[in-house]
């Protein structure tokens, strides 16, 4: 997948007051002492130490540092590892990394120290995606998610899975090896047992997908109404900024606007849509045909109306939520509807009271009582197609299929939850979720 040697990369972002160079692969540490002035070699120095001297191009000080020393197999990658630590000025950081390669390593690629990493069995592959969830981790539900996958709670659900279904066709094979004998070994009624519980345990990941899916690329609250209710007020209200354009013009919301913030944990995608109305206005004709496209996404339709009005009807799917919010209480006593919100946008009034009701509609239980939560997509894909070859096998199962036809759903069943961890994955996938990351990771 990748090409072998010494490999170095910026491990963060430059610019700041430090700045972390990244550099492993076999003699590595060596390498480093070509350019490293410190009170001994690094070559002499244990595992997991730290130490301060000067970087040096022949006489010439670039930069006083700190350098870690990691010892293979105990690194990050597996392999002999150092990582300097530096002042965070882009000079300084290239100069460094230009000096390195000049004594014999290479440039990393994107992703290739995680890859490392993962071919070394340090991680496996999902463990390895969570490093980057990780990184861009932007609220506190999405980070818990990531950091659960990263540790590897949710590889431990995905392993147990896998060695109950090799258990499963352990005990099916054997009938096969026997078959000439009518050699029955798996108690028809254990195996339908064993296989419910994994059918649940698949289930129960791969319906988490909605919510993981949702916390980790912001829940998508799309807020739907007729022209001039306060869309748009509500948005900057909701966001604290004047991000969307107000007027008492109905219709001056031609396209959707997003725009996201954190609420309690959770980020929120607010989706700010032009109004429904019958229109000859051909702009605005394509913006309600995009607040329809915003709605069937969104995890969450808030529904806005005035106090003297209606609100849209609208058609939600099982998995969306609807939250009906009467605006411009401040002009009116009129409460006409026993199950909505009254706020006004304008006043800021019964704005927290909506905060509320969004973050409750969001149930982070599971993720906070660290259980796996599915984030990614390509997980979700992969235990879909283990739950349908699983369902598939429980049919056989129950209407006395051939045992061979039985193992083989069993045994797809295990190519794809392999899949997820790496344990059964192609070149090319590997290659296409490494190359998406940061290089330095």
């Amino acid at each position: 997948m990748f090409s072998q040697g010494i490999i170095v990369a910026p491990a963060s972002a430059t610019g700041g007051a430090i700045a972390v160079i990244r550099i492993s692969g076999e003699g590595c540490i060596a390498l480093c002492d070509k350019v490293f002035r410190g009170r001994k070699p690094l070559s002499e120095a244990a595992t997991h130490t730290l130490h301060y001297g000067n970087i040096v191009d022949d006489n010439r000080v670039i930069d006083d540092v700190l350098v870690s020393v990691f010892h293979a197999p105990h690194s990050y990658t597996g392999e002999q590892s150092v990582e300097i630590s530096t002042h965070g000025s882009r000079y300084i950081v290239s100069t460094i990394i230009s000096l390195i390669c000049r004594q014999g390593a290479r440039l990393a690629e994107p992703g290739e120290f995680s890859a490392r990493a993962f071919a070394a069995g340090r991680i496996d592959l999902s463990q390895a995606e969570a490093v980057a969830d990780i990184i861009a981790a932007d609220s506190q539900a999405a980070h818990i998610v990531a950091s659960t996958q990263m540790r590897g709670g949710y590889s431990d659900t995905l392993n147990n899975l896998r060695d109950r279904l090799i258990e499963l066709t352990s005990l099916l094979e054997l009938e096969l090896d026997f078959g000439e004998e009518d050699v029955v070994f798996a108690d028809r009624s254990r195996l339908q047992q064993m296989l419910t519980a994994t059918i649940d345990v698949v289930s129960q990941l791969k319906n988490s997908f909605h919510t993981g899916n949702a916390i980790r690329n912001g829940v998508g609250v799309a807020i739907i109404g007729a022209p001039n209710v306060g869309k748009s007020t509500l948005l900057n209200r909701l966001v604290g900024e004047q991000r969307a354009m107000v007027s008492d013009i109905a219709g001056t919301t031609r396209d959707t606007i997003e725009e996201s913030v954190v609420i309690d944990g959770i980020r929120f995608r607010f989706i700010d849509t032009a109004g429904i109305r019958t229109t000859d206005d051909t702009l605005e004709k394509m913006g309600i045909e995009r607040t329809i496209a915003a709605v069937k996404k969104a995890q969450i339709v808030v529904s806005m109306a005035e106090p003297t009005g209606g609100f849209e009807r609208v058609e939600l799917s099982e998995n969306q939520t609807l939250i009906r919010v009467v605006n411009k209480t401040d002009t009116t006593q009129e409460r006409n509807f026993t199950d909505a919100i009254y706020i006004s946008a304008r006043e800021n009034m019964g704005i927290d009271t909506l905060r509320a009701a969004l973050r409750e509609s969001v149930d982070t239980t599971a993720v906070y009582r660290g259980e796996a939560v599915v984030s990614n997509l390509r997980h979700y894909e992969a235990l879909s197609a283990a739950y349908a070859a699983l369902t598939s096998a429980q049919t056989a199962l129950a209407n006395n299929i051939s045992t061979e036809l039985l193992s083989e759903d069993i045994r797809v069943a295990i190519n794809h939850i392999g899949e997820i961890t790496g344990s059964i994955t192609s070149d090319t996938i590997l290659q296409s979720i490494f190359s998406s990351f940061c290089i330095g990771k």
